[in-house]
């Protein structure tokens, strides 16, 4: 038997990139969030960009970051954040 087919949009999909990346997504949603990424430009470099950086954080051959990356990194995410009326990053 078959299910119907389900679509997703953009805000949806975006929320599933770390479910799909730690392989966490139920069949149906990771075939929607395929067929997006299919249709949709946008959210294709968006998660393919998403891929690269858990690639590169995940590799062995870590590089290693110059004094006060991390604080900067913060302080600027807050700020975009902030614009984004998302809750502050600690």
């Amino acid at each position: 038997m078959f299910k119907t087919p389900i679509q997703i949009e953009c805000d949806a999909m975006w929320g599933e990139i770390s479910n799909s990346l730690d392989c966490e997504l139920e069949t149906q949603v990771r075939r929607a969030l395929l067929e997006h990424n299919r249709c949709c430009a946008r959210c294709k470099a968006v998660f393919e960009g998403t891929s690269n950086v858990v690639a590169l954080m995940r590799d062995s051959r870590a590089f290693e970051v110059p004094d006060g990356f991390s604080q900067r990194l913060y302080r600027r995410l807050n700020v975009v954040t902030a614009m984004h009326g998302v809750d502050e990053i600690q």
